[in-house]
């Protein structure tokens, strides 16, 4: 009877203690809480493997599969309640946990199936997330063509049906972060041994996935937190965790094979070498800012550590992680970012976005998420660094919640209650925060649970870095030099890189004729059965990439094949193909007429391929020579670099000339099997590269050296402006009679303004006539009429995008314009159709020939950058209407007292080089008038300039204002903060009104000035709005006293004397501006100091 009751009574007791469980989960239905250790679940310590496993297989189907939905295989965001929402994101996270948890399981032979139930859960998954993609093929096809927020795939589904639950509207599905990471995760468990992918449909459609996550260079996003800029408005932007996750997905994917073993030549991954290049470009240009508006930010933990390992330099990994541990650690783990209003007491629930300056009630009560804790006990794992995952590991431990069973939980964040958000105000991390209500009535964390069953296998060694990273993403510093990838994110320690050249011959005649000079090279005919193509050959090649027509998808997008991609080997069709540079294609642009301009294209192309090749085997650069490049003055340059060829160096760059045949068994060869025709499918048609059909001995026509052209053909011999009033038939007879091209193309404008494009000329219609004119001022160099012509013509190059995304890559902002006029501003990357409208509408309207020079001067900058980048450093903002001016600034500095040099007659190459000039820092036996109108015209600042002017606007409670522009203390120092590239936007734009150039250098030497005298008397500040132009007025005033001007000399118009006076010194101009501030600061009142040793107390 006794035997009897003992269990009865047990069960009595534990009954008793569910109940007093439950009445204490009842009173604690908020999320204010303690841990619970008490029902800690018991864990072998230095149990068998079998044990360990158990342990962690028990927490996983608790807390994780327990929620995984058996229709779609994907995790909700809330496991609680009926109406469940899947994260694309987050599902991936767990997916990952129980393929970890399986590859531990895979150590054990008799494993109970466990492996292979937690192997079909993480397939499962992964095969529901490609499900939800795939019924959206229609928003892929949209989005690769025209990236929009309104076409992109979905980044939240119904967790049962896949169905969409939000419009993009009402969401922001934008997230290139959530397509990248299921592309890694895919490639990484295939790897594994996985099989996710079953048919070509699912190919195609992975395919068609690569071609949309290549362009997130150029694509602002909503980021891992939906929210897109600091702001939370519903602005989208450029995020480099976003960028990172799609370049480590690019690198991870490239040539990958998504049957895995059982895979054949059909069912592998292409990459364009040159769009991961750019993306590798745009985060290497971003870091260690997270955007324009996060300064910093946890979601690139993610990015730089695990899982994608996304950066290549140590140095710039350092910065950026200090960065990110400085700013946003805490006691409870990581803030997301500062200001963060996400789940405060303070934020507004019922409202999706925030009112202007709100996100400053958040400073200093941001919450702080465990989750981010873990992320650097898996980097510590990963690099080895044992203190790293102790010390992490002990700041999680006690920040853990347990569930009535015992199973560890981790909170999403822990926040500051109510109650206590002022005195936290008051003294940072002085009040306890307390977790979010995880762990309690099915309520789970999945991301961060799936995170930490990651971390505790890796930690316990029951997984190595090598199992969850079979493809290598993190590679040790010892072994990066033998690494051997598809491409590796990881280059040769010391660039010393062989550029692999080719040189061709267009004609066998110019072959004979460069070989009495000594230089060998090969003919088409002479390199078969190799074929040469023209990089848009391979272009239309790629159209057959991807091509699904059940899903509606078109294959690889009609974009360029840059400088990486042709320096490739290609096998299509059985045919072994070379490609040529998009530098050698013969452009309509009339930069294409100066051989000096090619010579420097192909010197900045083997600079470029010098710096960023990183696939294992050389690079092949075919050089093609034309018969008409050897023709005239311009020979003697093209000899002089072919013989450079020779000699095995160019441009700084090594080269190794040989002939094709010899040179490809170095190279990388990329294998387009994807073009497979059947018998009954009409065969694609390429054109190689032809051989000139030329009498092999008669004599290249090399014109004697084309003379300048004359004054006669150079100027026009006609008024515009008294030509605009004649009849029609008076242009008409005087375009007749006149021999003068230039004359020719402005009276044929008149006639296009007035009578249209289609109007009948004695030579055809007008758009004829002017194309005429433009043809034969190209043979005869003559670079005024070209310019005229080539701009009535409306010519635009092709390149002039691709430059301009070049230039943001690297931070800048962009303005289209003429000086002194209207300007576009250009902050994300826009399509040549958008480009070419800005470019007619804002630069045609003073002089038309602007239009065309702008466009030289993207195509000459976006060179530079490349190459140079320091050439641009203190220049925010790349204002080319401005650097024309000061271009021609220059030409009438140089000139003196002779006539200055005309812009528009100078050849495309000795424009360029005068840019180099003029971005040269400025020498020192120039006067102080031309070196700021150099350095007003450019732009340029000092270093440290935006954040002096966020100091001084801390001590400005009414603003500052120049020229018109204000801004304001407030909402700018609430929005905004110190470091962040908006508020530099921000101080750009109050300074666009100036229409100087020497009046905005001296506007930013008055702002450091003012900076420095508030840095030195904390007891000041101003009291009314700033207008600096008043004060630069008063110390000019001052300075006028000092030098006895003439009454009157007050007007800005006269201030020469003023500008070209030296900063520095007694009567240097920061003097006279000094004392002008200090005058405008004591107007107003002091603020006392406990440091001021004249306070009594």
């Amino acid at each position: 009877m006794a035997a009897a009751a003992a269990p009865a009574a047990a069960h009595m007791a534990d009954v008793s203690w569910k109940m007093l469980e439950l009445r204490a989960r009842v009173k604690r239905s908020g999320s204010i809480y303690e841990p619970l250790k008490s029902i800690n679940l018991p864990k072998p310590e230095g149990g068998s493997l079998w044990d360990k496993l158990d342990h962690y297989y028990r927490i996983v189907k608790s807390t994780l599969l327990l929620h995984q939905s058996p229709t779609t295989g994907l995790f909700p965001t809330k496991t609680y309640g009926d109406n469940q929402k899947a994260k694309v994101h987050d599902s991936l996270y767990c997916a990952a946990c129980a393929w970890a948890l399986a590859l531990a399981y895979r150590r054990i032979d008799d494993d109970k199936g466990r492996t292979h139930e937690l192997e079909h859960s993480a397939i499962k998954c992964m095969r529901g997330i490609l499900y939800c993609y795939m019924r959206q093929a229609n928003k892929v096809q949209q989005f690769k063509q025209d990236p929009k927020p309104s076409g992109c795939l979905h980044s939240v589904f119904s967790a049962h049906t896949g169905d969409e639950v939000f419009s993009h509207k009402e969401y922001g599905h934008l997230q290139i972060n959530a397509v990248s990471l299921f592309l890694l995760y895919l490639v990484e468990m295939i790897s594994s041994g996985l099989q996710i992918i079953y048919n070509t449909d699912e190919v195609s459609f992975i395919q068609n996935l690569v071609f949309c996550v290549e362009r997130a260079y150029r694509v602002p996003d909503f980021g891992v937190w939906e929210r897109g800029s600091k702001y939370n408005n519903g602005s989208p932007e450029l995020h480099s965790s976003s960028v990172g996750l799609a370049k480590a997905a690019l690198e991870a994917i490239n040539g990958f094979n998504l049957f895995g073993n059982q895979g054949c030549s059909w069912s592998v991954i292409f990459v364009d070498f040159d769009a991961h290049n750019r993306n590798r470009q745009t985060l290497c240009s971003l870091l260690p800012r997270e955007s324009r508006s996060h300064n910093t930010d946890a979601a690139l933990l993610p990015c730089l550590s695990y899982p994608a390992f996304a950066l290549d330099d140590e140095v710039l990994f350092s910065q950026t992680l200090d960065k990110i541990i400085r700013k946003l650690k805490g006691k409870y783990g990581f803030k997301r970012f500062l200001r963060d209003g996400y789940r405060t007491a303070l934020e507004d629930k019922t409202r999706r976005y925030y009112k202007p300056a709100e996100i400053k009630l958040f400073d200093g009560i941001e919450c702080e998420f465990p989750l981010f804790f873990i992320f650097m006990i898996i980097d510590g794992v990963f690099r080895g660094n044992p203190a790293q995952v102790k010390e992490y590991q002990d700041l999680l431990d006690p920040l853990l919640q347990h569930t009535s069973e015992g199973c560890p939980v981790v909170p999403k964040y822990y926040y500051v209650p109510a109650d206590f958000v002022e005195l936290e105000k008051k003294n940072p991390g002085s009040q306890k925060r307390f977790p979010s209500n995880n762990g309690r009535d099915g309520k789970f964390f999945l991301w961060g649970q799936a995170v930490y069953i990651i971390a505790k296998l890796l930690a316990d060694r029951l997984v190595s870095p090598k199992d969850i990273d079979p493809i290598g993403r993190y590679i040790p510093p010892q072994d990066q030099r033998n690494v051997s990838m598809r491409f590796s994110n990881q280059g040769p320690l010391e660039n010393d890189l062989v550029v692999h050249v080719a040189l061709i011959a267009e004609s066998q005649r110019l072959q004979v004729f460069l070989n009495t000079y000594g230089i060998q090279t090969q003919t088409p005919q002479q390199v078969e059965p190799i074929q040469i193509w023209a990089q848009k050959e391979l272009v239309k090649a790629y159209f057959h990439l991807g091509v699904n027509d059940k899903l509606g998808l078109s294959g690889r997008p009609d974009r360029p094949i840059g400088c990486l991609g042709t320096s490739k080997i290609y096998r299509i069709l059985g045919k072994t193909v070379v490609c040529y540079s998009i530098i050698f294609d013969l452009s309509d642009f009339y930069m294409s007429q100066d051989v000096m301009m090619l010579i420097d294209d192909i010197k900045n192309a083997l600079q470029f391929i010098k710096q960023y090749w990183k696939m294992h085997g050389r690079p092949l650069f075919v050089v093609l020579i034309r018969e008409d490049n050897i023709r005239g003055s311009r020979f003697n340059p093209i000899l002089d670099m072919l013989a450079a060829f020779r000699k095995g160096i160019v441009g700084g760059v090594k080269v190794h000339v040989d002939r094709v045949q010899t040179l490809i068994s170095g190279a990388v060869v990329e294998q387009l099997d994807f073009l497979r025709i059947t018998e009954t499918e009409e065969a694609p048609v390429f054109k190689s590269l032809e051989e000139l059909d030329l009498p092999k001995h008669s004599k290249v026509k090399r014109q004697s050296s084309t003379p300048n052209a004359s004054e006669l053909e150079q100027q026009p011999d006609v008024n515009v402006n008294d030509w605009k009033n004649k009849s029609t038939y008076e242009i008409l007879q005087k375009l007749n009679d006149c021999n003068c091209l230039a004359s020719q193309a402005l009276l044929s404008s008149i006639l296009l303004k007035r009578e249209g494009p289609n109007f009948i000329t004695k030579e055809g219609t007008v758009a004829e006539h002017i194309e005429r004119i433009y043809r034969r001022a190209g043979s005869k160099k003559l670079w005024l009429v070209l310019r005229y012509s080539a701009a009535f013509a409306q010519k635009f190059s092709s390149s002039i995008a691709p430059h301009i995304t070049t230039l943001l890559v690297h931070g800048k902002q962009v303005t289209l314009g003429a000086f002194g006029q209207e300007e576009e501003v250009i902050s994300n990357p826009l399509s040549p159709g958008v480009i070419k409208n800005i470019i007619y509408e804002k630069c045609h309207l003073q002089d038309e020939r602007e239009a065309v020079v702008q466009q030289e001067l993207v195509i000459h900058i976006g060179w530079i950058i490349s190459n140079s980048p320091e050439l641009f450093s203190g220049m925010l903002k790349i204002r080319i209407g401005w650097i024309i001016h000061a271009m021609k600034y220059e030409l009438k500095i140089r000139a003196g007292d002779m006539p200055t040099k005309d812009l528009y007659q100078m050849s495309p190459s000795e424009v360029k080089q005068l840019l180099l000039d003029i971005l040269q820092p400025q020498q020192q036996g120039r006067g102080w008038l031309n070196r700021r109108q150099i350095d007003g015209s450019l732009n340029r600042t000092p270093a440290g300039f935006y954040d002096r002017v966020w100091q001084i606007l801390e001590r400005t409670p009414n603003g500052l204002i120049v020229a018109g522009k204000f801004l304001p203390q407030q909402p700018t120092l609430s929005d905004m903060t110190m470091y962040e590239m908006n508020f530099s936007l921000l101080v750009e734009d109050m300074l666009q009104n100036i229409d100087q150039p020497e009046y905005r250098q001296i506007i930013v030497e008055l702002l450091m000035v003012i900076s420095v005298i508030l840095e030195r008397n904390p007891e000041l500040e101003f009291q009314g709005k700033v207008d600096l132009d008043k004060v630069v007025q008063e110390a000019f005033h001052d300075f006028q006293k000092d030098h006895s001007s003439p009454k009157g000399a007050e007007k800005q118009d006269h201030m020469t004397a003023f500008y070209n006076t030296h900063p520095m010194g007694k009567k240097g101009t920061c003097s006279y501006l000094s004392k002008a501030v200090i005058t405008l600061l004591l107007e107003g009142e002091m603020k006392p100091s406990n440091d001021d040793p004249c306070t009594v107390s």
